[in-house]
């Protein structure tokens, strides 16, 4: 037999040898559960996201008002986890939406006003969800803008301006293939009101921040309330029918507040907010860490093993979620600026809220409006304008909010809490310059309208004749819009 036959001989041999050790390795390890093979494959929950529009924190079952017809979101606050300290950053549509979709302030992000969009250099949702292998979809009120920032895989909007596109939303999940964020933006309980409701003005709780009766608007607000119960029900069931419950991360919110909008109050900033996450999420928990919607879009890239952006302003609560208490911001912010909208002013706010204080700065509060004055008449006229229509607030606010959740209190003037209230103005002041806020560099702004211009008469702004179109391209200041 040649040396070349040997060899072959030999190889045989010894690969059927080796096929033995291999054969009883796998099967001694089979039988013991020791051979174990890890997948690098990241997860990949879909997300599902249900905003209301325009709807009081305590205007929920589940948040304490026994009057109020909730029974979808309370049923999901039973499933899941209730924030007792969940805030928005700006409590008017847009600049709303603009934070949970970018993960920024809305100084940052550019939408600081109404009825304007984002800076066009800013990222959203879209890009970071889509480059981690998701369909990003919106279904309903959009109310932001660009569409290249806001590139939606599909984007199906309200039927008749009003109600959810329920038939194109349940084509969807009925027809998913891929991971997905699903935004369902609802138009309730937003006006118009309707005047004939199942509710009387005896049906209306009273919330413990009002101290006089229930406005005319409260019984078709409820009834809003009531249709857009309706509507979430729909959505629930179109998600069990499709069996995506349990891999599906169920957010709901609201964009702010009816009571405190367009202002820095804590009815206009604290929002609800429940996630449900079956077998991941405690049922029937409650969180009171405090938390902002400008945190939604770090937590959904951080459940999902996708990197953070150092340079979001939202931070991610994923470890809430899984019960943990730690503290994910020592403070967070607001910003007010009642210009571009229906009632508009020159009157612009910013807050700054800790553990337990709060401090608002009313940066043309009559106190001060001297100082905002400058050469132009025209202009002061309407700075002025600002000033006195809000004769009863003061320069600076402090709240403690342990003690006076409801801030009935200013403690501002109070000598016991100077030592609070310089810490927060300090804070607040840090946090205007990191963004580059524009009242660091301008005295008193004006910004330029889209819709609502200072200087023209509507059914919500009456102008003195003398003012009427008085107002130029140079007396605003230079945005990016």
């Amino acid at each position: 037999m040649s040396n070349f036959s040997n060899l072959k001989n030999m190889k045989k041999s010894t690969m059927s040898l080796c096929l033995v050790i291999l054969s009883t390795f796998l099967l001694s390890a089979s039988v013991q559960h020791t051979f174990v093979v890890k997948s690098n494959k990241k997860p990949t929950p879909n997300f599902i996201f249900y905003l209301a529009d325009d709807q009081d924190q305590l205007d929920y079952g589940c948040y304490g008002n026994p009057k109020v017809y909730t029974p979808a979101v309370d049923k999901l606050a039973k499933e899941g986890m209730r924030f007792q300290n969940a805030y928005v950053a700006q409590s008017i549509c847009a600049p709303s939406r603009s934070q949970i979709y970018t993960g920024l302030y809305a100084i940052k992000n550019g939408c600081f006003a109404n009825h304007i969009g984002v800076k066009p250099s800013v990222s959203s949702v879209t890009t970071y969800l889509k480059e981690a292998g998701y369909e990003v979809v919106l279904a309903g009120k959009s109310h932001v803008k660009p569409n290249d920032v806001f590139d939606w895989t599909h984007y199906f909007p309200s039927v008749n301006h009003r109600f959810l596109p329920l038939e194109d939303i349940d084509t969807y999940l009925k027809e998913a293939t891929k991971p997905f964020c699903l935004f369902i933006a609802s138009d309730y309980p937003h006006g118009p009101y309707p005047k004939e409701t199942e509710y009387t003005a005896n049906d209306i709780f009273k919330l413990p921040y009002t101290s006089h009766k229930p406005a005319a608007y409260k019984t078709g607000y409820y009834q809003n309330i009531k249709n857009d119960n309706a509507q979430l029900e729909k959505i629930v069931a179109m998600v069990d029918k499709y069996k995506l419950e349990k891999n599906s991360v169920f957010v709901y919110a609201s964009d702010h507040g009816i009571s405190g909008k367009w202002g820095v109050s804590e009815p206009g900033l604290r929002v609800p907010l429940v996630v449900k996450w079956p077998g991941k999420i405690k049922a029937n928990s409650a969180s009171n860490t405090l938390v902002s919607l400008i945190d939604i879009l770090p937590t959904f890239l951080d459940i999902i093993d996708v990197p953070i952006p150092d340079y979001l302003d939202g931070k991610s609560f994923y470890r809430t979620l899984q019960g943990e208490e730690a503290s994910i911001h020592d403070y967070i912010f607001g910003i007010a600026t009642k210009q571009n909208i229906q009632h508009c002013k020159v009157f612009p706010s910013r807050m700054v809220r800790g553990k337990q204080y709060k401090y608002i700065r009313n940066y043309n509060s009559i106190e001060v409006v001297e100082n905002n004055l400058g050469d132009n008449e025209f202009v002061n006229a309407f700075i002025e304008k600002g000033a006195k229509a809000f004769p009863k607030k003061p320069f600076e606010e402090l709240y403690d909010l342990k003690t006076d959740p409801y801030e009935k209190k200013n403690l501002a003037k109070n000598k016991n809490y100077q030592k609070e209230k310089e810490h927060l103005a300090e804070v607040l002041e840090a946090w205007m310059i990191s963004q580059d806020d524009f009242l660091v560099h301008h005295k008193m702004p004006l910004l330029k309208p889209t819709l609502h211009p200072l200087d023209r008469n509507s059914k919500w702004n009456k102008v003195p004749s003398n003012l009427k179109g008085k107002l130029t391209a140079d007396d605003y200041i230079k945005l990016h819009y």
